[in-house]
């Protein structure tokens, strides 16, 4: 048996929500990256982003519905949840970061990272963890939560030993007559509430609907067998999607790993505000009014994250509101972007996604009309 392995219920709950979290911290790089992009050039680029947040706010979805399954509280307002940036991922035996930055070159490098399929090369055949010692300033997404130190060689590594986890704690309680799956079915969004396009939502209520979750998360980030597409055969997994931005071409049915072979895209690499990356609020200039914007922004940002906990915790009709507000943010975000950075020659500002956290956020039930009237007044 592995000495790592997922023994108890409170492991479980601890790696679904570090699930959560490793799902999470891929939106606001996308988000900024999304908006960065200057009017008018690069609209391919855009919409790539625009359907991969929606998918990513699916997949943090699917993990609180196998969170709520097996009796867990979705937490989004923990002090831990949201992530310092730059943050680190696994990339084989090595980590790297994943930085808030303009959509560039050097971004979609980092995008291919954190979807791509990490494959073990033969002399680290096995499942072992790898030890690397953490930056106690850097989150480490990835990594045993009980064991900071040991990393999974990648995502997918990751995803396995919650999937093995969950088979051994199931069999372990179907010997003893019970099931790990106590959770409250009311708390299980479905697509009712959330539709992304790249899949369907579906209650998470047993082994098999668990592992099916677990399946379409890893699915549609690096591809199904090997493949380019998804298991649904028709949508492209991100690895791909973003594959094609860097080649300047469409992949086609039938067309190989790296080899896309269809029609040309353009993409214009200068065509982003050149932001200053992982900037933080305390790097604006004290009582000006992008220091403000960046601070009014951080506390919308916090109040969103307090809905989708609300949502996950028996409220799920909030969901709907969920799309919409991540979005409406970008009339926040573009306002930031557009405006050079003081102190920094040829940089401009962006969001810091530095959330408060001195208490939990007010229960917000406009959301969007909040969001809207702080962005009106800030204007």
């Amino acid at each position: 048996m592995d000495p790592y392995g997922i023994k108890t219920l409170d492991e479980l709950k601890e790696f679904l929500h570090r699930a959560m979290q490793l799902e999470h911290a891929t939106i606001p790089p996308y988000l900024t990256a999304l908006y960065s992009i200057k009017p008018g050039v690069n609209r391919d680029a855009a919409q790539v982003l625009r359907v991969i947040v929606v998918e990513e706010m699916l997949h943090l979805t699917i993990a609180a519905n196998i969170l709520n399954a097996i009796g867990g509280t979705p937490d989004l307002t923990r002090p831990d949840f949201a992530v310092n940036y730059p943050a680190s991922l696994p990339d084989g035996e090595t980590d790297f970061k994943v930085s808030i930055q303009a959509f560039s070159r050097e971004a979609l490098a980092t995008f291919l990272k954190i979807e791509r399929p990490a494959r073990r090369p033969e002399h680290l055949a096995g499942t072992g963890l790898i030890q690397r010692k953490n930056s106690p300033h850097i989150t480490a997404l990835g990594s045993d939560p009980r064991h900071e130190d040991l990393h999974f060689y990648s995502i997918g590594e990751f995803y396995s030993a919650i999937a093995d986890g969950i088979k051994y704690l199931e069999a372990d309680a179907r010997r003893a007559g019970t099931t790990i799956f106590i959770g409250d079915t009311f708390r299980q969004i479905t697509s009712e509430y959330y539709y992304s396009g790249g899949g369907e939502l579906f209650p998470v209520t047993d082994l098999k609907s668990a592992l099916e979750a677990i399946e379409l998360i890893m699915e549609q980030g690096e591809g199904d067998g090997g493949g380019i597409y998804d298991d649904d055969e028709h949508e492209l997994a991100h690895y791909y999607r973003f594959d094609e931005l860097v080649k300047g071409r469409y992949y086609r049915k039938g067309d190989q790993p790296d080899h896309p072979t269809g029609p040309h895209l353009q993409v214009d690499w200068e065509g982003a505000y050149p932001i200053k990356p992982n900037l933080k609020v305390a790097e604006i200039s004290e009582g000006s009014e992008l220091r403000e914007a960046a601070t009014d922004f951080n506390t919308c940002y916090g109040e969103f994250l307090e809905l989708l906990t609300r949502a996950y915790n028996g409220q799920p009709s909030l969901l709907l509101e969920a799309v919409p507000i991540m979005f409406e943010f970008g009339n926040i975000i573009v306002e930031l972007i557009r405006n050079p950075l003081p102190g920094h020659p040829g940089k401009y500002s962006s969001p810091t996604y530095e959330i408060p956290h001195s208490a939990k956020q007010a229960a917000v039930t406009g959301q969007a009309e909040a969001i809207t009237l702080r962005r009106r007044s800030s204007g």
